[in-house]
């Protein structure tokens, strides 16, 4: 029976997830900062519980440095949107703290026990192919991520690890449920975990869901910079014609 650990466990994409690993004969160490949604995790058959920050670089070291799994998960990570108004650089710290140096601290924690045949799975964002509006923080640590994860893949290649980028699009979660723009595409939980789970266990490079949408913003991607930042203008001033 292989063991799966998942970062940002308790809601959202990794919440859904532990519970279909469990339900398909994974043993899911669930890892999150709300005590009482791991107690509730906990109770599922095949799950256990670590609770940690994984902005806490010691916290991070402490809770991964004895816990050994096949396939690593590293989710966990924050939204929040620029105001150009009201700059605020300490909310980028906060959200690369999270997003990136929270991945950080947990391959810091994991490196000296991975072995041949593990899974390093990192959770990205299609939010990173686009300059798409009040997204400076957010898509900015995600494409930093992206760059950490692939990185990884050709420098973990020689011991035999599998490093795997997964980059997901707009997922019905409680992170999403607060934008207040149109999500196009935007797929359900339980069909972004499946596609997850799918591509964790096809050892697939690069993981992206939903798959047309995917397919859509990586062609953008390939735009000259003008073009996508033209095309992100035009957004942005339909959003506010929307508003």
């Amino acid at each position: 029976m292989k063991r799966m650990l998942v970062t940002g466990a308790t809601s959202g994409i990794g919440e859904a997830l532990v519970k279909l690993a469990a339900n398909k004969d994974y043993r899911v160490i669930a890892c999150g900062r709300n005590g009482e949604k791991l107690n509730t995790l906990s109770t599922i058959q095949n799950v256990s519980a670590l609770k940690f920050d994984v902005s806490d670089q010691q916290q991070t070291l402490n809770a991964l440095r004895h816990t050994s799994a096949d396939i690593y998960v590293l989710n966990a990570g924050v939204c929040e949107y620029v105001e150009i108004d009201t700059f605020d650089p300490a909310m980028f710290r906060r959200v690369f703290e999270a997003n990136f140096f929270g991945v950080v601290n947990c391959i810091d924690a994991l490196l000296p026990q991975l072995v041949t045949g593990n899974q390093l799975v990192i959770v990205d964002s299609m939010a990173r192919l686009l300059p798409f509006t009040q997204s400076q923080a957010y898509g900015a640590s995600k494409a930093a991520l992206h760059y950490l994860t692939k990185t990884m893949e050709v420098d973990l290649a020689s011991r035999g690890i599998i490093v795997q980028s997964v980059s997901p699009g707009f997922v019905a979660t409680p992170l999403t449920n607060k934008n207040d723009f149109d999500m196009p595409m935007r797929i359900s939980v339980d069909e972004a975990v499946a596609s997850l789970l799918h591509g964790i266990e096809k050892h697939t490079s690069s993981i992206f869901f939903p798959t047309i949408f995917g397919m859509l913003l990586r062609t953008l991607y390939r735009l000259p910079s003008s073009l996508k930042v033209a095309l992100s203008k035009r957004m942005k001033n339909n959003k506010q014609d929307v508003n």
